[in-house]
Parts: structure tokens; C-alpha cells; sequence
């Protein structure tokens, strides 16, 4: 997958010295202008990439800042066992925006290029192939559609979700978003990852093309297209419920109004007002979060398809392209923050009051 024709340049690279001495002894002199505007590119597109490669650093580290933010506002404001699934979103980007800016920065220091040894090998399979920022970014994704579904189970099934919904089965989901996320990308790692010539080649290794691209199709649909699946049929329904619990209710609370006047029933209206203005307010969040998702993470999935199709076989994962879209994918891990912080009311309080410099001036009273 990765690096795959970057894998094939190196394996024919012994076959093709030969020649290449020969033409550069005959056509030496002619081809020196050539050779210097060569460079001269090579140089440009080298700096995209080292440009490109710090944008994805900065991303990184605004998404350590904004999840850990977050998850101390979750924290504070005591809602984190009444949201856990969020919480262990938060989690699992903070786990892959950390991993994401040692894996880049250790990739920049060069060390990439010669690797030897048991010691390179296992750098190579742990660290530079993004093994560990991929833990945490695909248990990311599960873990978004496993909060689409405990949605829609609260909402439209509302009595079964009460009545079999417990702790344990959040806390199941929980670790098996973390449980798919890790053992998919060490199985996956492990057999598409070698160190050839003192370079890590990560997702390089197939037995052919065809495996190659039945491996990116696979990833694709169960990480992108699958979970968009899961997202637009819950909150579809979700929806459609809402409007129709909302009409519901303002029939009941009109009669009981017109019948009890403004006694217990306007306060137990009252309260239920409340609980489904929080209930609309995640559900609303979570829409804003899987829709970013969506539109985040598209150029990422198109350009690796591309990328490792037949058709275009010039393209290499080491361009300034690809960089360019994983910096979109993961902006899409380092935003998520600020869409709780702006959306979720709990997170948004904290935040105030973590903000807010000044104090409510104390007024002075007459004897």
C-alpha cells in the first residue's frame, strides 16, 4: 500500500546501475543543463513535502492541546461517566495526535534512512510505519459509530436501550473500539512492513497488486464507507424521531396545562423540556462531528485509492499530495475539540470559567 512503488524503484535499482553508467559516461556533457533543472525541482517539490510534513506536526499538536482541554473540561464538569463514549473519543484522539507528532518529528530527523538491526527493524514496525498514530485513529472511527448507535438506541428504542443498555455493554463498546484499532493495524503492519536497505517500506509488501488494492478496498469500506452508512441511517432516524417526540409532547403539555393549570404538571413539563434540550443538544454535536468526519477524511481515501491502483502508478505516498490530505484527515482530529467546546453546553461552562479573567465587581452597601 504505502510506499508501494517507492518498494519497486529499490528492487530494480541493482538491474538498471549498469546502464545508467553507461549513458552518463557517453552523454555526460549534454545532458548537464538537464541534470541541473532535475535538481532544481527535485529541491522545490523536497521542500513542499518538509513544509507539508510541519503542517502535519502543527496539526498534531493543536489536536494534544484541544483533546486534553477537553477532556479535562468532561472531567471537571463531572459529566465524563455520564458521556463515556466521548470521553474515550477525546481519548483515542489525543492517543493519535501525540503518537502523530513523535512519529512525523522522528521522521524528519532523518534516522528513517538507516535503519539496522533488530533495533531498526522494530523502530521501523512500531513508530515509522504510524503504527501507533493508526491505534488510536481507527479505534477513533469505531468509536464514532459506536456513539451514533448508542444515540439511536436512547432515542428511537428508548425502552429496550433502558432496559439493556447498561454499563458494561458502554464499557464493552469502549474497549472494543481500542481492541479493533490496535489488532488490525498490528496484523496489518506486521505483514506489509520490512526494512529493505536500511529504509522502513510501511504497507509495501504484497504478494501483488491485486492484494494490494483488495486490501485498500477493505479499508476503505469498513473505516469510511460503512461507518457514513451507520451515521446517515441513525441520524436519519434519530431525526425523524425527535420531531415526532417533539410534536408529542406539545400536545400533552397543552392539555396538561389547560387542565392542571401552573402546578406540578408545568414543572414536570419543565424538566422534561430540559432533558430533551440536552438530549438534542449532544445529538446535534454528534451530527456536526460525523459530517466533518465525512468531508475530512474523503481526499485522504480518494488519493490512496488512486495512489494504489493501476492507473496511476506514478503516484508515491512520500509527495507533497499526500501530506496535503493527511493534514486534512487529521485536522479533522485536532477541530473535534472545538466543536464540543462550542456545541456541548457542560464543556462550554468549564471553558468559560477557565477563560474569564475578570470578577463581578462587589458593590458597596449603605449603612
Amino acid at each position: 500500500m504505502v510506499q508501494r512503488t517507492l518498494y519497486k524503484e529499490m528492487t530494480e535499482e541493482n538491474s538498471t546501475n549498469s546502464h545508467l553508467s553507461v549513458a552518463m559516461t557517453t552523454e555526460e556533457t549534454d545532458n548537464t543543463h538537464t541534470t541541473g533543472e532535475n535538481s532544481m525541482t527535485s529541491s522545490s517539490v523536497g521542500d513542499v513535502t518538509f513544509y507539508m510534513q510541519c503542517a502535519v506536526i502543527f496539526i498534531g499538536v493543536v489536536g494534544i492541546a484541544g483533546n486534553a482541554l477537553i477532556l479535562y473540561a468532561l472531567v471537571a464538569s463531572k459529566q465524563h461517566k455520564k458521556h463515556a463514549l466521548i470521553v474515550n473519543q477525546n481519548a483515542l484522539d489525543l492517543f493519535s495526535s501525540f503518537f502523530l507528532v513523535i512519529t512525523y518529528c522522528v521522521q524528519l530527523s532523518g534516522i528513517h534512512l538507516r535503519l539496522t538491526g533488530a533495533f531498526g527493524y522494530w523502530l521501523c514496525i512500531i513508530l515509522l510505519s504510524e503504527n501507533l498514530v493508526w491505534w488510536g485513529t481507527n479505534g477513533s472511527m469505531i468509536n464514532l459509530a459506536i456513539i451514533t448507535i448508542d444515540r439511536y438506541l436512547k432515542v428511537v428504542h428508548a425502552v429496550w436501550s433502558r432496559k439493556y443498555l447498561r454499563p458494561w455493554v458502554i464499557h464493552t463498546g469502549m474497549a472494543f473500539a481500542w481492541f479493533v484499532g490496535i489488532v488490525y493495524n498490528i496484523i496489518f503492519v506486521y505483514y506489509t512492513t520490512a526494512v529493505i536497505q536500511g529504509r522502513c517500506l510501511s504497507y509495501a509488501i504484497f504478494p501483488s497488486d491485486m492484494a494490494n488494492m483488495v486490501a485498500i478496498i477493505w479499508y476503505i469500506l469498513f473505516f469510511y464507507v460503512i461507518i457514513l452508512v451507520i451515521f446517515i441511517f441513525c441520524y436519519g432516524r434519530i431525526l425523524v424521531a425527535i420531531r415526532r417526540q417533539a410534536s408529542v409532547m406539545a400536545s400533552h403539555t397543552s392539555a396538561a396545562g389547560s387542565s392542571t393549570g401552573t402546578g406540578t404538571g408545568s414543572s414536570t413539563g419543565t424538566g422534561q423540556t430540559q432533558s430533551q434540550q440536552i438530549q438534542s443538544n449532544v445529538i446535534k454535536t454528534m451530527i456536526i462531528v460525523s459530517a466533518f468526519y465525512a468531508i475530512s477524511w474523503l481526499p485522504y481515501n480518494v488519493y490512496v485509492m488512486l495512489a494504489s491502483s493501476l492507473l496511476f502508478p506514478t503516484l508515491i505516498y512520500n509527495a507533497g499530495i499526500f501530506y496535503a490530505t493527511t493534514f486534512l484527515a487529521f485536522f479533522y482530529t485536532s477541530a473535534n475539540p472545538f466543536i464540543y467546546a462550542t456545541k456541548f453546553d457542560p464543556v462550554r461552562k468549564i471553558l468559560r470559567k477557565m477563560i474569564s479573567c475578570k470578577k463581578t465587581p462587589v458593590q458597596p452597601t449603605s449603612n
